[in-house]
């Protein structure tokens, strides 16, 4: 006979409607827990002893959903594979996982089945997209084995959040036989793969981003011709970047690294990013990450997916300024935590692996200290001159377009435009044509006849340039003038193009004198 308890353990009579109120839940609970459709389709799939079930899971950053997305349709699509998807509705803000899903419903937690959320990721350039599931159950017969899958992505509201996948299924290892192939297919299905990609931070007015954080782009189109550098320094540049990609196979076969790094440098409007953007679309079929600005902080993303996809590219622009930090007070040369960040993960890529880091700075010496400290991981560094005399007139050819240059002398323009940059000469070109547009609108009106630039509006338009009065603009475009002089520009580094320019924003105006 079970012992009861003496009278002092008996309930009082206000107990009773407490006690009758938690019999009637645990009874409701215990329904819901039959009738809850999720728990009810997981019990017939896997049987009656879900709740007991291993789960193996596995996870990928947010920026990989839709790759994974396609590596996971791949894995889907095998042999003797079929399966069924069902929705989870009611739980878009709650965290939860799969051995929740197996266990009896919670009253905090009754997921309801309904149709799956879609969401479209770009997969590739010109606005193309795919179709990613945002949360998903996947019941799958894979011959004699069941398993039940669950797919989630980030959340409307987390974008940086991962991509999680987990597995239920009575035999583990084939759980996890599951999880590790759908990672291979997501790496060889990878939609990066051969294409040009950027991560970014662009914001929507209520401080998210509006279009995630990664963005593909089309393959810049330059020709060699249209690159005005010395013949020794271009060449030197494409045998470390394009030579080493075109004989991979042989060095290799030779027992040599194909990893790289290449440093271009130089004054403001020099080229670096046009040379870039002309190696680019050189390397057809190569994977290339872009990163610049704040973008910055995915360092670790981009060479994770640089090592993944190899042959890769990681373009890092303007590393220099990036890499610090302006509400702070300026680390020492070689101490930015960016630039130390990017020698880290340089060091993680493996010298086999067929992957160049191409970086650009106007301010090498703030990089020497902290790249000298580790040697080989810049193999060439290239300085990209300002143009001299015969530079100078190839620039002039190849920005003027369809221009005509009516000129009686067009050596007086080389001589007078000694030690500009090529944005220098690219913007007296665009400001002649204005000058000759405005004097020949009566005759030639709006229509598209080219325009014709004579040597009285050229030298007008570097007469401008040169003024005393366009000094900020000189030193945005790469340079500044000497006092006294119309024809000398001499190059500033990037620090002193932007002191510069704030003094000459914030200098105070000088009082007029009193009588």
């Amino acid at each position: 006979m079970a012992y009861l308890g003496g009278p002092d353990d008996w309930p009082e009579l206000a107990d009773v409607p407490r006690m009758a109120r938690r019999l009637i839940r645990r009874a409701v609970l215990a329904a819901c827990a039959d009738d809850a459709p999720v728990q009810r389709v997981l019990r017939a799939h896997l049987g009656p002893d879900v709740a007991s079930l291993p789960v193996v899971l596995t996870s990928w950053p947010g920026y990989d959903h839709v790759n994974v997305q396609a590596g996971f349709d791949a894995w889907l699509a095998g042999w003797r594979r079929e399966h069924k998807v069902v929705g989870l509705t009611g739980v878009s803000h709650e965290k939860f996982g799969l051995a929740d899903l197996l266990q009896p419903a919670a009253e905090h937690m009754w997921p309801g089945a309904g149709s799956v959320t879609i969401t479209a990721l770009p997969c590739g350039p010109g606005g193309q997209t795919m179709a990613c599931v945002r949360c998903g159950l996947y019941l799958v017969d894979d011959g004699d084995t069941r398993l039940a899958l669950l797919l989630r992505g980030p959340g409307e509201h987390d974008p940086d959040g991962s991509v999680t996948l987990e597995v239920a299924c009575a035999d583990q290892a084939a759980a996890q036989r599951a999880v590790d192939e759908v990672r291979r297919h997501a790496v060889a299905r990878s939609v990066f793969r051969g294409q040009v990609i950027s991560f970014g931070d662009e914001l929507s007015g209520h401080g998210r981003r509006s279009d995630g954080v990664l963005r593909f782009h089309d393959r810049p189109r330059v020709g060699r011709d249209m690159v005005v550098l010395p013949p020794a320094v271009l060449d030197g540049i494409e045998r470390h970047v394009i030579g080493v990609a075109r004989h991979a196979g042989r060095l290799l076969a030779s027992g040599q690294h194909l990893k790289r790094g290449v440093l271009l440098h130089g004054s403001p409007g020099t080229g670096k990013t046009h040379t870039v953007r002309y190696l680019l679309g050189q390397l057809d079929g190569v994977t290339v990450v872009l990163l610049s600005g704040r973008a910055l902080r995915w360092i670790g993303a981009a060479c994770s997916v640089a090592r993944a996809l190899a042959p890769s590219v990681v373009v890092i622009e303007d590393v220099d300024l990036n890499a610090e930090d302006r509400g702070e007070r300026r680390p020492r040369a070689g101490q930015h935590p960016l630039l130390l960040a990017l020698l880290n993960e340089m060091d993680g890529v493996g010298t086999d692996l067929d992957v160049t880091f191409l970086l650009t700075t106007n301010r090498p010496d703030l990089l020497e200290p902290a790249l000298a400290a580790r040697p080989g991981r810049v193999d060439h560094a290239a300085e990209l001159p300002l143009p001299d005399a015969e530079a100078r007139r190839r620039l002039l050819e190849l920005y003027r377009g369809s221009l005509v240059l009516d000129l009686s002398d067009p050596d007086e323009v080389i001589t007078r435009t000694e030690g500009v940059t090529a944005a220098f000469l690219k913007e007296l070109l665009r400001r002649a044509a204005l000058l000759a547009a405005g004097a020949g609108a009566a005759q030639d009106g709006n229509g598209g006849v080219p325009i014709r630039v004579t040597d009285a509006q050229l030298t007008e338009a570097l007469d401008q340039l040169l003024d005393a009065r366009e000094q900020l603009t000189r030193t945005l475009l790469g340079g500044r003038g000497t006092a006294g002089q119309d024809a000398v520009i001499r190059p500033m580094g990037a620090d002193a193009v932007i002191r510069r320019s704030e003094a000459l924003i914030l200098q105070p105006r000088r009082k007029p004198s009193k009588a």
